[in-house]
């Protein structure tokens, strides 16, 4: 039974970030601390170095996972938070891998995933940074993408939040 419980409210966690990253993106990155988001909206080229101001959300996230594997395995009877800490890990490492990694390609890992899901995502996430401004941009989820990316350009591209 435990371990129905404790899977149960990892897999509940993992998903429920999406959503917290959600939030997170929409109003705190392009709202109070645009000034960390920035400079991930600017083209690579105009960046000096490997690291962004906005590697700091990194720090968002981890905080409240090790906090809770820390609470979870030492506070009597909260064991169940530990997992919430898990949930959330693996949530930064699948948010790592297709952000940082396939999108974003700051580490050659691996190449072009070619599906339907792959290029939606794609597809969001560039047309959410053809928006360089704090206002004004679309797609601030990462997993979770509007069935609009799915079908052809023609269908999303011609958005208010579209350059051409």
């Amino acid at each position: 039974m435990d371990v129905l419980l404790y899977t149960s409210i990892t897999l509940f966690t993992v998903a429920g970030m999406e959503f917290v990253a959600w939030a997170a993106h929409k109003y705190l990155m392009h709202g109070l601390l645009w000034v960390w988001h920035e400079d991930h909206h600017r083209p690579h080229h105009d960046k000096e170095g490997f690291f962004e101001k906005n590697d700091l959300f990194f720090l968002v996230f981890a905080i409240p996972s090790a906090a809770a594997y820390i609470i979870g395995l030492n506070v009597s009877g909260w064991f169940w938070l530990t997992f919430v800490g898990i949930g959330i890990s693996i949530y930064g490492a699948i948010y790592f891998l297709i952000h940082d990694v396939y999108i974003h390609r700051r580490f050659s890992w691996f190449k072009q995933l070619d599906g339907s899901y792959s290029r939606g995502i794609l597809r969001a996430h560039g047309h959410h940074h053809a928006v360089t401004e704090k206002d004004g941009a679309e797609s601030f989820g990462l997993l979770v993408v509007a069935k609009k990316y799915f079908g052809k350009r023609s269908d999303w591209s011609n958005s208010p939040t579209t350059k051409t």
